[in-house]
């Protein structure tokens, strides 16, 4: 259950006493539940057509006439104007729209870019499927950012970590599905219709716009039931005093940035590698192209039956730090073995699809732990976009190493990113076990501390002799 709900007038485990919880209610499990199926689904259709072009990459550099540079362009046009807006979008939530129309605008503009991103290869030009990219980019990193804010207001506490395994999960399944059925929908539009290249192309990008339509509808949804859950249990308004500012940025403490840096670090050997491994694995280990899918999308399709089971273990246990370090590494094993020997690749993608499950159930919610919650918005979107930052410059840089000199080259880069983020979560470690130790805290010293937070200050100074004695 949660602690406290942003903006709620109390303690919703007060809730928890009374003599009759109805499933109408917004704290019984039902809708707890409910909550959170139309929070992953959400993300659904953003994660399914974010790696269309991954799941199609040689028919797109083919029908498309594109170089591998001129291919990862449809990363890069998605991630680099993320790095302002994705802020942008995380302040607008906190400041402007809300969370509730926040969503539902990110979520139109998502169905916005993919049907443009599909008209342009239609027509086959290039500034259009980028276009599309752009605009599909803006909505969805910050609809990512409005799914994390979300998934606080409603299960900051014990659940938190197992809720953001389970956004990671459905977010991974459309991921896999999109691997795994893009190459046979676009081989099945192009026998039965014989479309030209590029319409065939157009003609699947259009179809994958309908996950897009169910996640703007999920989006509808969720807004009509916070509204309702908003009403029934008196949330609060933020004082003047507590207005989110551009400026309270500056007051975001040390742990907040390191675990942005990390989550940079990190993603950038995950996401332009699945981006580009499609290729990759027909490459080196001579697979075909449908063999290449199914192995490139291990890492989504093993996060979405992990991911949930990690957070489960990691909020029964806490030790986040302890995780995140783990995660890493194993990540890392995995890059190593890609790069420098021939050992059957599946072990390699199931160790890094573990790992990534891990780390993600473990990472994001670090941001909670060290953020107020009425800055939770802006604090999310800051980290997506220094993580857009550093997607955009490295899928620009392994675009270039690729043309220039392979891909043996561009797994020594990925191998060296983990080995920073390696140093920076130890850094991140020894500030923690320095300072306030509430970040690799376990389960049991959490709800110790939770006690001294709401006991009187007499009460307050015998809790902390007795924690400081464990």
């Amino acid at each position: 259950m949660v602690d406290h709900a942003p903006g709620t007038s109390g303690s919703i485990n007060s809730y928890e006493n009374e003599e009759i919880l109805t499933w109408k209610h917004p704290m019984h499990i039902f809708q707890r539940i409910l909550a959170l199926i139309f929070m992953c689904l959400i993300g659904f259709g953003s994660y399914f057509c974010y790696d269309n072009p991954g799941a199609l990459q040689d028919n797109f550099l083919k029908d498309l006439n594109l170089t591998t540079s001129q291919f990862v362009y449809l990363y890069t046009w998605y991630s680099w104007p993320n790095v302002i807006l994705c802020f942008v979008g995380g302040f607008l939530i906190d400041r402007v729209f809300g969370l509730r129309l926040g969503t539902i605008i990110y979520a139109l503009l998502v169905v916005i870019g993919q049907v443009v991103f599909a008209s342009g290869a239609y027509f086959n030009r290039l500034w259009i499927m980028l276009l599309g990219r752009l605009i599909f980019g803006i909505g969805g990193e910050s609809l990512a950012v409005a799914q994390n804010s979300y998934a606080v207001l409603w299960f900051k506490g014990k659940e938190l970590n197992m809720v953001f395994g389970f956004q990671l999960s459905f977010a991974r399944v459309g991921s896999t599905v999109n691997f795994l059925v893009m190459e046979p929908l676009y081989q099945y539009i192009k026998t039965v219709f014989n479309f030209p290249d590029n319409k065939s192309m157009a003609f699947v990008l259009f179809a994958a716009s309908l996950t897009c339509v169910i996640s703007l509808m999920s989006s509808l949804i969720l807004a009509w039931q916070d509204k309702r859950a908003e009403r029934l249990l008196h949330r609060k308004l933020p004082s003047a005093e507590e207005v989110v500012k551009i400026t309270d940025v500056k007051n975001f403490n040390k742990s907040f940035w390191l675990v942005t840096f990390i989550i940079v670090c990190y993603y950038t050997s995950i996401f332009p590698f699945v981006a580009l491994g499609k290729v990759f694995f027909e490459k080196k280990y001579h697979f075909s192209s449908g063999e290449a899918n199914i192995i490139n999308g291990i890492i989504y399709s093993s996060g979405a039956f992990l991911a949930p089971l990690f957070g489960i273990i990691i909020d029964k246990t806490g030790r986040n730090l302890f995780w995140v370090f783990i995660s890493i590494f194993g990540t890392l094993v995995a890059h190593l073995l890609l790069t420098l020997t021939y050992v059957n690749p599946y072990i390699a993608m199931l160790t890094m699809g573990t790992s990534y499950s891990m780390l993600a159930s473990a990472l994001w919610p670090l941001i909670a732990m060290v953020v107020p919650e009425r800055q939770m918005g802006t604090a999310y979107g800051i980290a997506q976009s220094v993580e857009n930052l550093g997607l955009g410059t490295v899928a620009l840089l392994t675009g270039i190493i690729v043309d220039a000199d392979g891909y043996f080259l561009v797994e020594l880069f990925f191998c060296l990113l983990l080995s920073v983020a390696i140093l920076l979560a130890s850094i991140l470690w020894l500030s923690d076990s320095l300072g306030k130790k509430e970040l690799n805290m376990s389960i049991k010293e959490r709800k110790q501390l939770q006690l001294i937070k709401n006991s009187d200050p007499e009460e307050q100074n015998l809790l902390n002799d007795a924690l400081n004695e464990d």
